[in-house]
């Protein structure tokens, strides 16, 4: 059965962000520590001594943890410590290359040594409660890989527009793989900083009207305003380094279905044209073939109309998406 709880509303959401979410926010923790590399990832975590659980929120690419004040706040609000991190390269944490836009990642891998530490370390030291993930888009594929590697029991995870295909429109797959093969090995010889990928540039605002995330205007404007107000957290588009290693991590992920031994709930955005949801509905239908112990469906749970960013949606889509996750974690 699905929860049927309210969380904060579009209507609300300038006046909360000023008010119960700040003051929220001010209780938080904020550090860092050396990943990967000796690069520093920054995170944050807000604890509560009655609270008897703990998620572990691992966002999208572009993102960064201050873009989560209201999530946090709901999900802190319904009784779970809280704890998030900003990716390498991204957000607050160190930047990779030279141009800090550049969305780029030397090893997908090292997003998930990133996150292992700080679940497995910080979060485990801090508190000791059962741990549920929640994680969105890129942050859902190396969500997954950490749960096929992982050494400590994690209760269940729920995954939102999880990044387990590109959207390459009309072009095959194998094709697209190979050409940006071939790009980037002429990119390392020529030039030591990597490439955009054909179209990428650096960050530009993107008007409502034209963006393809969220159907929520406010929402989305908190978005643009905390993007415009700290530009730190400001990143352009991807390189071809970064979608060479998206690419192989997917193909990692199917491979090696058979180690995830932790309940899964993958959700999908109907609309979303970010992201390949055929690629999800064959995420779900191999793992309940291999492991039905650990899928929730052979399909996604689908939100209807819903775009992407499927906890900065219209209220109604949002709040289904969030019970939907609550509802599976109270299972486990």
């Amino acid at each position: 059965m699905v929860n049927n709880v309210s969380f904060c509303s579009e209507q609300q959401l300038d006046e909360n962000l000023r008010t119960v979410i700040a003051d929220f926010w001010q209780t938080g923790q904020f550090s860092c520590f050396e990943g990967v590399k000796n690069i520093r990832i920054n995170y944050a975590y807000f604890i509560h001594s009655n609270h008897k659980k703990k998620i572990i929120i691992i966002p999208g690419r572009c993102e960064s943890y201050l873009k989560y004040q209201e999530l946090s706040y709901d999900l802190y609000n319904q009784g779970y410590n809280i704890f998030i991190l900003d990716h390498r390269g991204q957000g607050l944490s160190q930047r990779l290359q030279t141009n800090p836009n550049k969305g780029f990642v030397n090893n997908f891998q090292d997003y998930v040594s990133d996150v292992k530490y700080f679940i497995e370390t910080i979060s485990t030291t801090l508190d000791k409660s059962a741990t549920y993930l929640l994680a969105h888009s890129m942050g859902a594929a190396i969500a997954t890989r950490y749960l096929q590697e992982n050494t400590i029991p994690i209760q269940a995870a729920a995954l939102a527009s999880p990044m387990f295909g590109f959207n390459a429109g009309n072009f095959p797959k194998s094709i697209t793989f190979q050409a940006l093969k071939l790009a980037n090995r002429i990119n390392r010889h020529l030039s030591s900083d990597s490439w955009y990928f054909l179209g990428q540039k650096d960050y530009q605002a993107v008007t409502f009207e034209e963006n393809h995330l969220t159907h929520s205007k406010s929402r989305y404007s908190a978005f643009l305003d905390l993007y415009q107000s700290t530009p730190a957290l400001q990143l352009g588009g991807v390189t071809l380094q970064w979608l060479i290693e998206g690419f192989k991590a997917q193909q990692t992920i199917f491979a090696k279905l058979e180690d995830i031994s932790t309940p899964i709930l993958v959700l999908q955005a109907s609309k979303d044209l970010i992201i390949d949801n055929d690629a999800q509905h064959e995420f779900c239908q191999q793992l309940y073939k291999v492991k039905p112990d650990y899928c929730a469906s052979s399909i996604p749970v689908i939100i209807e109309e819903a775009y992407h960013e499927l906890f900065f949606e219209t209220d109604t889509m949002r709040t289904h998406a969030i019970n939907i996750c609550l509802s599976w974690f109270t299972q486990y």
